[in-house]
Parts: C-alpha cells; structure tokens; sequence
C-alpha cells in the first residue's frame, strides 16, 4: 500500500500547503510557514545515453488503493499521481512511495499563482474573446479548477550543422508585351552555395504526459532558467503525475523541434547573401547531449455549454491562459450582415 506524507502545521495541526505567494509551506488557518530548502546541486543534466533511453520507460500504470490518514478513508488513486487530495475530509497529501519508486524529478518550476487569481484570468480571457457567448462570463467555478504539476522532459544539445542550397538573387527585367505596354518582372538567377551553422539548445521541452490536450498544453511556455531543486513540499496542496511518456519517444520529439530550428537557421544564413533560397540539404551532428525530469505547474478546469465540454489551462507559473470556447452563432451572423451592408455602401458610392 502508498504511504502518503502530510504536511501538519506546529502551531495550530491544521494541514499544510504550498503557498504560491511566499514559495514556502503555509497553513491556511493559522499563517504559519516553513522555508522550503532549496539546493541547486540536486539540479543535474544527466548524460543522454543508449542506456538511459533503453532503461527509463514509463509502465502499463493502473489505480491503487491507500489510507488517509487524516480520516482513515480507503481512496482509490490514479497510478500516475504522486499527489492528492481525500474526497471525504479534504486532506492534502503526498504519495511518498510512489516518488521513491517512480522516477525522482531533477527540479521543479513552483506555481507562482495562486488559486484566486485564476478567476480574474479567466474572465479578463473570456472578455477578449469576441465571439464567444456572453453566458460564458458566469460559467466559471473555482472549485472546479484544479492545480496540477505534470511532467515534462528537457534536453540540452550542441549542434552543428553543414548545409547545400540553391541561393537566388533577384533582378529586374523590363520588357514590351504585344500591345507594346511596358511591364516590370522580378526574375531570380539560382547559385549552388554551402555553409555551417552552429546552435546550443539549452532546455528544449516535452511533455512527459499525453493526459491533457497537447493543442492546449504547446502553448504555455515555461521559463526553466531559475527552477527550484523538487522536494515534495510543493505538491502539498496539488495534485501531480507521474511521466507516462518514455525519454526515447520524447528525444524523438526533442530532435524534431532543433532539427526545425537548425533548418531555420541555415535558411537565415543563406539570406544573408542571397534574397531566396531552395533545394536545402542539411546534415547535423548532436554532441554534449543531456536531459532533466521536472514538474511545471498548470491550473486545468472545464465547463459545459449547450451539452459539449470546453477545457481551460492556465500556466502556473506566468498565469498565461489556452482554452477552449464556442463561438455564438448571433455574434457571427451579426458581423457578417455588417460586412454585407459595408460592400453595399462601397458598390453604391461606387456607382453614383
């Protein structure tokens, strides 16, 4: 059976729980907090071997079963989860043993806001957003967001890159059509070149979970320069997932986005000479290659509207927001009865 670790204040035994304000435990009942020990040697870029790639595989995972030992409650727990909270008496936990036997993560980006705040993000977000409903502005509730810290995969590379293009250099030409009008043309003349660009990549992310929408997700960004080293203090208060996502798969991933990159960069090169570029070739070569395990922190809720869900994410750490909304019929038919009667105008002054 999963241990689970709680976090009891000193002074009052209420439970604890990470306070995204101050960085350090806090209890919610009496103020009382604890400064959580941070050490940058525990921050380590591990070496990306074969080994590490063959040996670091996330498991066929199913639910497990633990006490609570705030009110003695069996809980049924998602295996992927190494946080929670009782459904009956509300207590905060940490699942110790499952953070013993998963694996431990290299850092943690802490949740910089606070529950409260996700509200005002939310209806300052749906406000913007033009064509959706304005019964949106009341569907959110608080209690129905929940703060999650799941796993991503960062990888470190230096790469070099040696690139064949054609470069082409455009030039005018005028000429005389066969009613003898004048006419300018922009034509290119295409040269073979060749080059080598360098790049380090430093902290290239990838998500190590497939549980939330990766169309959501690709666009919180973090900022993984001043991480904290992990201690399970942070989760106390949140939920957390254990990766589910192998290192291999997510280099694989890792590799897509600086190879993206390298090409952008030689195509850069080339433009320096040249005003076009075509038929590129690049061969890269991957050296000093490292990955972290950390935990980032995201705030996920949702709503109904007209019988569909609508899913909400909000960054943790920055309170940057990628959600989901239905666009109002009435609204569209609106602006598109706008748009008819301006090309009416425009045809009518037109022709008067």
């Amino acid at each position: 059976m999963d241990t689970a670790k709680t976090y009891y204040c000193q002074n009052c035994g209420a439970v604890m729980e990470f306070d995204a304000s101050s960085q350090n435990l806090k209890c919610p009942s009496c103020g009382n907090e604890v400064k959580i020990e941070h050490d940058d040697s525990k921050i380590v870029e591990h070496k990306l071997t074969r080994h590490a790639m063959d040996s670091i595989k996330a498991e066929e995972k199913q639910s497990t079963s633990m006490q609570c030992e705030g009110c003695g409650a069996l809980v049924e727990v998602d295996a992927t989860s190494t946080a929670t909270t009782c459904p009956y008496c509300g207590a905060n936990y940490v699942l110790a043993k499952k953070q013993l036997d998963a694996l431990i993560p290299d850092g943690v980006v802490p949740f910089r806001i606070n529950k409260l705040q996700t509200g005002e993000i939310y209806h300052k977000w749906i406000k913007s957003r033009w064509l959706a409903p304005n019964t949106l502005k009341t569907l959110y509730q608080s209690d129905k967001v929940q703060g999650i810290y799941i796993p991503f995969w960062t990888f470190d590379a230096d790469v070099k890159a040696h690139y064949h293009a054609m470069g082409g250099k455009n030039y005018e030409v005028t000429y005389k059509d066969d009613n003898g009008e004048t006419h300018t043309e922009i034509r290119t003349r295409w040269y073979p070149t060749s080059g080598y660009v360098h790049n380090f990549f430093d902290d290239v992310l990838v998500k190590a979970s497939d549980k939330l929408k990766p169309s959501l997700v690709n666009s919180l960004v973090y900022n993984t320069q001043n991480i904290s080293s992990f201690s399970p203090d942070y989760m106390s208060g949140y939920c957390s997932e254990i990766y589910t996502i192998d290192l291999e798969d997510a280099h694989i991933q890792a590799k897509k986005k600086m190879q993206n990159e390298m090409r952008h960069l030689c195509e850069r090169d080339v433009l320096r000479k040249f005003d076009r570029v075509s038929s590129l070739n690049m061969s890269s070569n991957y050296d000093r290659e490292t990955y972290k395990h950390i935990l980032v922190p995201i705030y996920s809720s949702a709503y109904y509207y007209k019988g569909k869900e609508y899913h909400i994410l909000i960054n943790g750490q920055s309170g940057v927001i990628s959600g989901e909304y239905p666009k109002s019929v009435f609204k569209i038919a609106a602006i598109v009865v706008v748009i008819i009667i301006i090309l009416i105008l425009a045809l009518y002054y037109v022709n008067s």
